[in-house]
């Protein structure tokens, strides 16, 4: 079984990023020069409000500013894109994802227009990459799973997930009240933050995310062929319903406990309902 079998939406996001990089590298190497891409698809406040070209909210998120960008903002998605996917199944991610990067974009906005926050004359400037997401994403796993150990490259030690969100945030906050030379990439990193964060906690957002990953709301499963006579099997609406049951308890404990408190019936579960 591929290692992506379960994982569909992050193994697209990977190889989207990476071939518009290298369609945009293609069609024009010289770096100085934009692609008709890179013109009608990067986040700016004039061309995507004033000029309602509201498909930049998403568009942005698919270009890159260079390979070092890229490279790092795949890794991240590589690392903790996973465990998003498969705690909320691949609908329910790609939605959280998007909206944390259009929550990047608006809150960057918000930033722009508020006197002493960005350096002035940020209204035509462009945002691109997928770092708003990647945030998003890096503030999800931390809920989901605070307690979670990672260890790092440099220095070799070990961190929870939560310390190392907030090491992160902790940054970008410095960068941005320091009006740095990324001060409104830092907005926009930190605006899918907090766009992951409220999607996580609010009630009635995280039950739209619940909803959006309830098996019903997908593409029905195919009939499988069963050896069994089929008068000893459940109705198949029964069988449905009761998965959907049993999928809202475990997003309920993982929303309360975290995916750590899982036992392996319930991610065998999980795996088993993503694969449909």
């Amino acid at each position: 079984m591929s290692r992506f079998a379960d994982i569909p939406v992050v193994k697209w996001l990977l190889l989207s990023n990476i071939g518009i990089f290298l369609i945009v590298a293609l069609m024009l190497p010289n770096s100085e020069v934009v692609t008709p891409l890179e013109i009608y698809g990067v986040y700016s406040i004039d061309t995507a409000l004033e000029g309602f070209q509201l498909w930049r909210l998403i568009s942005f998120q698919f270009l890159h500013g260079g390979f070092f960008h890229l490279l790092f903002n795949m890794w991240a998605l590589w690392i903790f894109g996973p465990f998003m996917e498969r705690a909320w199944r691949s609908k329910a991610f790609l939605v959280f994802y998007l909206l944390c990067g259009v929550g990047g974009a608006l809150f960057y906005t918000v930033l722009v227009f508020m006197p002493g926050v960005l350096p002035e004359g940020l209204v035509g400037d462009h945002l691109l990459g997928a770092s708003a997401g990647i945030f998003g994403i890096l503030v999800g796993v931390a809920v989901l799973a605070p307690n979670a150990q990672i260890r790092l490259l440099f220095p070799p030690i070990p961190m929870s997930l939560k310390t190392f969100a907030l090491v992160f945030i902790g940054l970008e906050v410095f960068l941005l009240l320091t009006n740095s030379s990324n001060a409104g990439g830092s907005a926009g990193h930190l605006g899918g933050a907090l766009v992951g964060v409220l999607l996580l906690k609010v009630p009635m957002l995280r039950g739209m995310l619940v909803s959006v990953a309830k098996p019903g709301g997908g593409p029905k499963a195919k009939p499988v062929k069963r050896a069994r006579p089929e008068s000893k099997l459940r109705p198949r609406s029964a069988l449905v319903a009761a998965e959907a049951t049993e999928m809202d308890r475990i997003l309920d404990k993982i929303n309360k406990e975290g995916l750590q408190s899982l036992t392996d019936g319930e991610r065998e579960f999980l795996k088993k309902v993503s694969r449909k």
